[in-house]
């Protein structure tokens, strides 16, 4: 049996995730982990990260705190817009803007599309200016992702819908906004970036569908999801 996808935000531990592999790949090897004790990941504040015993190290430059790591699964898909995704800022893929961006518009949009799938953190207009990458140079109008303080919710932020939602409403409120970007994106020519990010076109044809609802987009991710819940759970040490 080969292995299905795996989702960004699979909320595993390494260990966890090293049984998943041994049990969806057949692995024929010897796997045990060693269990943590008093580990809760549905706890806050920190939700599996302990705030006042772990420093943050940086995977890489533009990864530089715990906030960017929660909206990462989401602000990643910048990657693959014109709008910048903050690098060149000291907040990077926390936030997002434009030099013609409309922050309140877009938020007031948003709100009215889907309010459920804003929930679990705190959005701030903003304004920035990229010292390098995308408009770099030029005031940025945009959106801060705050979910460093009591306002966030592990379980109830989806960072994925989050971004799809900016994006919707952008393209409901500017259609013919130039939003995706076409460049050679991980050594792929042939795909945009925003259909290699997700795994297909599905994401890029629901944004700019005139016709297609917040509902549409749910239907397309619920079965999925669903079925990695049901794999994940198999493999979970931790409550």
């Amino acid at each position: 049996m080969g292995a299905g996808p795996l989702p960004m935000r699979h909320g595993l531990t390494l260990g966890e995730l090293a049984q998943w592999f041994v049990r969806t790949l057949n692995l024929d090897v010897e796997c045990e982990v060693v269990a943590m004790e008093g580990w809760a990941p549905g706890a806050g504040p920190g939700y599996g990260w302990p705030l006042s015993e772990r420093s943050w190290i940086n995977p890489s430059p533009n990864a530089p705190n715990l906030w960017m790591a929660r909206c990462y699964a989401g602000t990643v898909m910048l990657e693959g817009t014109t709008l910048s995704e903050g690098r060149g800022t000291t907040r990077p893929l926390e936030l997002f803007g434009a030099p013609d961006l409309e922050p309140r518009k877009l938020l007031e949009e948003m709100q009215q599309l889907a309010p459920h799938w804003l929930q679990g953190c705190r959005l701030r207009e903003c304004w920035f200016e990229p010292t390098f990458h995308k408009h770099a140079g030029e005031l940025c109008a945009g959106v801060q992702i705050h979910v460093e303080d009591g306002a966030y919710d592990a379980a109830a932020f989806r960072p994925w819908r989050l971004l799809a939602l900016a994006f919707k409403a952008l393209r409901r409120q500017r259609p013919d906004y130039e939003l995706w970007r076409d460049f050679p994106y991980e050594y792929e020519v042939d795909r945009l970036a925003i259909d290699l990010i997700n795994g297909s076109e599905l994401l890029r044809q629901w944004v700019d569908d005139p016709e297609a609802t917040p509902a549409d987009l749910e239907a397309l991710a619920a079965a999925d999801e669903a079925a990695w819940v049901a794999e994940r759970d198999a493999v979970m040490l931790y409550r």
